[in-house]
């Protein structure tokens, strides 16, 4: 009605003036915006380092809890970054203890089982649990730790408590979708896997890998990450063994992406191919004597998947380099959010190592930079 009101003045006005009323008339109505684009479904997931729990973290946490034993002060500063992926993966490198202890740290590691309620609360849903200290405390040492995790809620795999539970495919849900998620280690420091019990933990061997990521594709899982055990203590670029293995695995069609686990300093991310290598995450938290600086430094590697007509592959990939800020108190905090030398000195020697395979060429970015 407004429109045909508008359009009689309109005449009438041009009748007095003599004007052409062809040659006013408006233009056209714009013709209504199209509906957005629908956005692609996809998930995202951060994955983090090392968690070593040696004795000095057990301590604050005592000093936190007052009386009680509480980690969950020493994870608040990354817990924004973990709870805001629809997938957080940690790796649990130790075995966890009795309630009550004894504890210990290196090299024969047994933590409070009060760190798998503190990695809950930071927003995990599973941990991959095949690293060098799995067999730290025997047969049972790997059953309390995976009593614990059940406890706490949160899944895993890498180790077992049977056969049965050795072959079933961990599959996750990530904003709806089904991921699998494998791990394993290059070994034990020297101890053996139980007689007639193999499937305790995984040894890593590439035929292995690729067989577990396939049966895990067979199991319903649409994307699978493999979380590896493997490198040089300390060493930031990654052996030559890794490199090859990366591109031997990524190269199949059923590993979709690798995190890489055990040098306790941080190692470059690479593209190969259409896939990523995160090939070392250092400590997420930890507390060596030496050497000091490089492991106190870690990164949360953030990746978001998306799916196309050919399959899901990472449309975004980040990092958000960490640090163990020794305190007192010992907090684990991301890097990017304060300034201080330290801080400073964490986010340069990152950003150097992270993308010294020209992974920020492929699209590799971190907040704030």
């Amino acid at each position: 009605m407004e429109r045909r009101f508008l359009s009689a003045a309109l005449v009438g006005a041009l009748l007095v003036t003599g004007c052409s009323s062809a040659a006013e008339s408006p233009p056209p109505a714009a013709p209504p915006a199209p509906p957005p684009t629908p956005t692609a479904p996809g998930f995202s997931v951060v994955a983090t380092g090392d968690v070593l729990v040696h004795p000095a973290l057990t301590e604050q946490a005592e000093a936190d809890g007052k009386g009680k034993i509480d980690f969950r002060p020493q994870f608040a500063g990354v817990k924004p970054v973990v709870s805001g992926a629809d997938l957080g993966l940690c790796h649990l490198e130790v075995p966890l203890a009795e309630p009550g202890g004894p504890y210990s740290g290196y090299p024969s590691f047994n933590a409070p089982p009060e760190i798998a309620e503190a990695l809950k609360d930071t927003g995990y849903d599973a941990c991959s649990t095949a690293s060098n200290h799995t067999l730290d405390q025997g047969e049972d040492g790997v059953e309390r730790t995976l009593d614990g995790l059940d406890a706490a809620g949160l899944k895993h795999t890498g180790s077992a408590r049977s056969s049965k539970e050795a072959g079933t495919p961990l599959l996750l849900d990530a904003a709806g979708t089904k991921v699998g998620h494998v791990s394993f280690t290059f070994g034990f420091n020297g101890i053996e896997l139980p007689d007639g019990k193999p499937w305790m933990s995984n040894t890593l061997d590439a035929a292995d890998v690729l067989a577990a990521a396939r049966k895990t594709r067979e199991a319903g899982a649409e994307v699978v990450i493999a979380s590896l055990h493997w490198g040089t203590e300390y060493r930031a670029e990654p052996t030559k063994e890794q490199t090859d293995l990366a591109k031997k695995l990524l190269k199949d069609d059923s590993i979709d992406l690798i995190i890489g686990h055990h040098a306790h300093v941080v190692q470059p991310f690479e593209k190969i191919g259409e896939k990523w290598v995160a090939y070392g995450l250092g400590n997420h938290i930890a507390k060596h004597s030496e050497p000091r600086g490089t492991t106190e430094e870690g990164v949360a590697a953030r990746f978001h998947f998306t799916k196309d007509g050919g399959g899901w592959k990472v449309d975004r990939a980040e990092y958000v380099p960490t640090l163990v800020d020794l305190g007192p108190p010992i907090r684990l905090v991301d890097a990017t959010t304060a300034a201080s030398p330290r801080h400073q000195e964490a986010l340069t020697r990152t950003d150097e190592v992270v993308l010294s395979r020209k992974a920020a060429d492929h699209g590799l970015t971190r907040p704030g930079k």
